[in-house]
């Protein structure tokens, strides 16, 4: 059973900063990516940021991109999330995401190349 924990969520004017994190609570798995993902209420999921452990290649979501930076530590599972010049569009509930250390390809974009989920932390951007 593995278990992802993040933090870091909370109130911010727009313009403002956040720092999120997660880390695998428990026990560590080696996995071969990890993302974050967020949902605004009546909205779908979205992508939001991933790093792929092997490459360290980043892929963001358009809407993010140059304000958001992912980063982490493979070796212990933990990933953050910078995130800067926030928007009130940027208000929504992120959740942590991490691949299991699955061999094959996968499409880093989709929730369903990630096996294991944080409980999501609120993120709230006041204009």
């Amino acid at each position: 059973q593995v278990q992802l924990v993040e933090s870091g969520g909370g109130l911010v004017q727009a313009g403002g900063s956040l720092r999120l994190s997660c880390a695998a609570s428990g026990r560590t798995f080696s996995g071969n990516a990890m993302g974050w993902f967020r949902q605004a209420p009546g909205k779908e999921r979205e992508f939001v940021a991933a790093i792929a452990w092997g490459p360290g290649t980043t892929y963001y979501a358009d809407s993010v991109k140059g304000r958001f930076t992912i980063s982490g530590d493979s070796a212990k599972d933990t990933a953050y999330l910078q995130m800067n010049t926030l928007k009130p569009e940027d208000t929504a509930v992120y959740h942590c995401a991490a691949r299991g250390g699955r061999p094959g390809t996968y499409y880093i974009y989709s929730s369903t190349a990630f096996d294991y989920w944080g409980q999501g932390t609120q993120v709230t951007v006041s204009s």
